[in-house]
């Protein structure tokens, strides 16, 4: 081989360019893609928008005036039937729902992060079996399982209560699923191993170790978890028959129906449940935004690893 090496060609700089601006994507692939993301925004804020314009409107406004845009403003007299309608309840269902939400995705998020990480990290007989039921079970839709659920907790005389729709927010095979993948990434077998050889034990272990390590896939676990009880409908519909156990929801879902057979009434039942819509995205926003914290300091460890 001789001493000197062969240098490939550089292509000479056309003068006034810079190498960002030689790399940068043609004009037309560009447009297509702001283009894109354009669409995608406005299909995003579209119905929040629709939302916000038609909460501030009456039944004739609703029919008779554009739907993007405002008309007379009436949102304070559709929020005050909204919680003067039956002493209140409106109040009632926020509160059941916060309740299944809240409690059930916490609960749920923890049973799913142990599951996972005996999935992840422990040696057993019938391992693959567990992990095989798992998958299939989230394949399952939900749907389908509400007539069983609806069987089972006859049976045991739980219908019309509200552990009847708690306590399946407890389980999530996708939670559980979600939550060994990210225990398979992130903890590391060796530091588990270098915890147990201190003597700790498997329950500090976990809290100490293993939660203290998973923010970020705690913090998306349970906000699915909440996403998916606050949304929950046909669970709340088998089981409860009393409207003062009702989630907003259902609720929600009642006056829609009875603005359709209730033409003489003297609450306006259309504006109502638009307004009392837009109020039922407000605690997901919320969550939405206090949550995002966790995924931040994800992505600086994910740098800094």
């Amino acid at each position: 081989m001789s001493a000197t090496t062969a240098l490939p060609a550089v292509r000479p700089r056309k003068k006034g360019t810079t190498g960002e601006e030689e790399r940068s994507l043609p004009l037309a692939t560009r447009l297509i893609v702001v283009g894109g993301l354009v669409i995608f925004l406005i299909y995003s804020i579209a119905p929040v928008w629709w939302l916000i314009v038609n909460s501030t409107k009456n039944s004739s406004d609703l029919l008779l005036t554009n739907g993007l845009w405002f008309a007379e403003l009436n949102l304070m007299e559709n929020l005050r039937q909204i919680f003067e309608y039956q002493d209140g309840i409106f109040l009632r269902w926020t509160a059941n729902s916060l309740l299944f939400a809240v409690v059930g995705a916490g609960i749920g998020t923890l049973v799913a992060l142990m599951a996972g990480y005996g999935l992840a990290r422990f040696q057993f007989r019938g391992r693959g079996a567990a992990l095989a039921l798992v998958v299939g079970s989230f394949l399952i839709p939900y749907s389908m399982l509400t007539l069983p659920l609806y069987l089972l907790f006859s049976s045991i005389g739980l219908t019309n209560t509200l552990w009847a729709v708690l306590i399946p927010t407890f389980i999530s095979p996708f939670s559980c699923y979600l939550a060994k993948v990210y225990i398979d990434s992130s903890i590391p077998p060796e530091l588990l191993e270098a915890a147990r050889l201190d003597g700790a034990g498997e329950a500090r272990i976990f809290f100490s170790i293993v939660v203290r390590m998973l923010p970020t896939a705690g913090a998306t676990i349970f906000l699915l978890a909440f996403v998916s009880s606050w949304n929950g409908f046909f669970l709340p519909l088998t089981m409860l028959q009393s409207p003062e156990n009702w989630t907003m929801t259902l609720g929600l879902y009642n006056w829609l129906r009875q603005s359709q057979v209730s033409n003489a009434s003297t609450i306006d039942f259309t504006s109502i449940v638009i307004t009392g819509s837009l109020l039922s995205v407000i605690p997901l926003a919320t969550v939405m935004l206090l949550l995002q914290r966790f995924w931040r300091t994800g992505v600086s460890l994910g740098a800094l690893k």
